[in-house]
C-alpha cells in the first residue's frame, strides 16, 4: 500500500491520518478520534473496552478495523488501529459525544479537500498553512515550519533511497542528528520543553528550526556525496550532519551569550504573545 502520512486539526487537536494511494482513502487513527470525541485522559482504554463491548454485541466492525504504523508521542513508528471515514462513521454511532455531528462534518470535509489536492497538489500546502494559524502560530514561524517539512521529506528520500527503514533505523538516524546539533536526544528536547504528546518541531523556537533545517539538509547533501552503503555508515553521516548545525548553535551562542536550545515550547510562547497584547490594550 502506498501512503502518505498526514496530520489533520479538530477542534485544535491533531488526528494522524494515512492517505492509502491504493484504495484512495484516508486511514485515520481511532485513538486519536476517541480522544477528540470524548476528551478521555486514556482514549486507548476507551477503544478497549468499546472494541469488547461491540464484539458482545455481535457487531462485525471492530473486526475489520485494520493497523498501520504511525509515529507516536515519543516520535517512533508504532502499530495503531485505523478505519476509513465510512467505518468512522458506523463507529461514532457507539460513542455518545456532543462533538459527534461536527466530526461527521469534519470527515465528509477532509475527503473532499483530499480529492482537491489530487487535481491542484498546492492546495496541501495552502491547508497546511491554514491549519498553523489556526493554533495561533505566527505567519513567520509558519513558513519556516513549512520549510522544515519539504527538508525532512528530502532527507527520509535519500535514506530509502540507500535502503533504509521507516520506524527504528529513521528514528535512530534522527535522534543522532538532534545529539549533535543540540546536544539532547529527541527525549531529553522533549522533556525540557515539557512536551508529551505534542510534535517536537511544532514547538521550536525559529532559530531551533532553522539548525533543526541546517542539521537535516547538511545530512541529506552529506549522504548524497559519500553515499553510505549500509545503516553504520549512514550513521556517520547523520553525526556529520548534525555536527555542521552544532557548530553554528555555539557561534551564535558565543555572539548572543543566549542559548539556542530553550524550554520555551510554541503553547508557551502563544500565550506569552497574548499576554503581551492584553498589556498593551
Amino acid at each position: 500500500m502506498e501512503k502518505k502520512d498526514a496530520i489533520k486539526i479538530f477542534d485544535n487537536k491533531k488526528v494522524r491520518t494515512v492517505w492509502d494511494e491504493k484504495q484512495e482513502k484516508w486511514q485515520i487513527s481511532i485513538i486519536d478520534v476517541i480522544e477528540v470525541l470524548t476528551n478521555s485522559d486514556r482514549p486507548r482504554k476507551y477503544w478497549n473496552d468499546l472494541k469488547a463491548k461491540l464484539k458482545k454485541e455481535g457487531s462485525e466492525l471492530s473486526e475489520k478495523i485494520g493497523q498501520l504504523k504511525m509515529q507516536s508521542a515519543d516520535g517512533k513508528m508504532r502499530i495503531t488501529d485505523v478505519a476509513d471515514t465510512e467505518q468512522l462513521f458506523r463507529l461514532i454511532q457507539s460513542i455518545p459525544s456532543p462533538k459527534a455531528e461536527p466530526f461527521k462534518l469534519w470527515l465528509a470535509q477532509i475527503a473532499k479537500e483530499r480529492i482537491d489536492e489530487m487535481q491542484d497538489p498546492e492546495l496541501s500546502i495552502d491547508r497546511a498553512l491554514e491549519q498553523y494559524l489556526q493554533l495561533g502560530y505566527s505567519e513567520s514561524w509558519i513558513n519556516q515550519r513549512i520549510k522544515s517539512i519539504e527538508i525532512r521529506k528530502e532527507l527520509t528520500d535519500e535514506w530509502k533511497k540507500r535502503g533504509l527503514k521507516e520506524g527504528v533505523q529513521f528514528a535512530t538516524l534522527t535522534d543522532i542528528i538532534t545529539k549533535a546539533w543540540a546536544e539532547k536526544s529527541t527525549k531529553e528536547y522533549k522533556i525540557l520543553k515539557g512536551l508529551k504528546k505534542e510534535n517536537l518541531r511544532d514547538n521550536m523556537t525559529n532559530t531551533e528550526l532553522i539548525l533543526n533545517m541546517l542539521a537535516e539538509a547538511s545530512t541529506k547533501d552529506i549522504s548524497q556525496a559519500v553515499k553510505p552503503k549500509n545503516f553504520k555508515e549512514s550513521k556517520k553521516v547523520a553525526q556529520q550532519g548534525g555536527n555542521v548545525a552544532g557548530i553554528a548553535r555555539k557561534e551564535l551562542e558565543a555572539k548572543t551569550g543566549k542559548k539556542v536550545v530553550t524550554p520555551l515550547n510554541a503553547k508557551q510562547a502563544l500565550i506569552e504573545k497574548k499576554n503581551k497584547e492584553i498589556d498593551k490594550e
